[in-house]
């Protein structure tokens, strides 16, 4: 199970370099808000572990997302990271077709994650479980469950272990990594080490609990040692 911290600059991104995956996004943007180019580019200078990036919480725009799949697998991002905050199978099959086109056309050795959401219902989009088999069909690499409205609630707010366990096994069987994430706090992870994804992502938690705030290294460093 890797761990991916979320650092809201190049200059915080400084103390999440422990990580396995460090993730590039703008919270005050969203959930998966888009983060500028040069910031990519900047944290991969970084690192040479991969670099993730979101490119938004997306209605359906299809055109846009590629560009912004395209823009952010071409600033050095290895994980291209996109929310779909709409409903509809066609759609999201249109939509994830055209966002993972966009990034293996030039960039086949990148992974594509399509996310939803955990509270799909506050906000009337797809369902995960609806998702993932689209997404496999579309031929992304990684299903994913964060929570769309930051307000204290998590992921395990509005999804059981059984479920989240459910998704996990159903997106193996259909060729597909799992990560989770949404408000993930420490006492949470032993639940999530049973659940066993491929990816955990985190802010919050390594914060000090708030996305708000700054990372703290040492924080980090705890979750690392506690998903080991």
């Amino acid at each position: 199970m890797d761990l991916l911290v979320s650092p809201a600059s190049a200059e915080e991104a400084k103390y999440a370099l422990s990580a396995d995956i460090i993730d590039v996004k703008k919270p005050s943007e969203g959930s998966l808000g888009a983060n500028f180019p040069w910031v990519i580019a900047a944290i991969k200078d970084m690192t040479d572990k991969p670099v993730s990036a979101a490119i938004g919480d997306y209605a359906f725009l299809p055109g846009g997302a590629s560009q912004g799949a395209f823009g952010a697998a071409c600033a050095g991002a290895d994980y291209v990271k996109v929310g779909l905050m709409f409903d509809g199978d066609e759609k999201a099959l249109e939509f994830i077709q055209a966002v993972t086109r966009a990034v293996k056309w030039k960039f086949p050795e990148k992974t594509v994650v399509i996310a939803t959401y955990a509270d799909y219902g506050r906000v009337d989009s797809i369902s995960p479980f609806d998702m993932a088999p689209i997404a496999a069909k579309a031929g992304a690499d990684v299903a994913m469950i964060d929570t769309a409205i930051k307000d204290g609630k998590s992921l395990f707010d509005h999804l059981n272990e059984a479920e989240l366990t459910e998704f996990t096994s159903k997106n193996r069987a259909l060729g597909l990594r799992t990560a989770l994430a949404g408000s993930l706090k420490f006492d949470d992870l032993p639940v999530l080490k049973r659940i066993n994804p491929e990816i955990i992502g985190v802010r919050g938690m390594v914060c000090g609990g708030d996305r708000s705030n700054a990372i703290r290294e040492e924080l980090v460093q705890k979750a690392i040692a506690m998903v080991r």
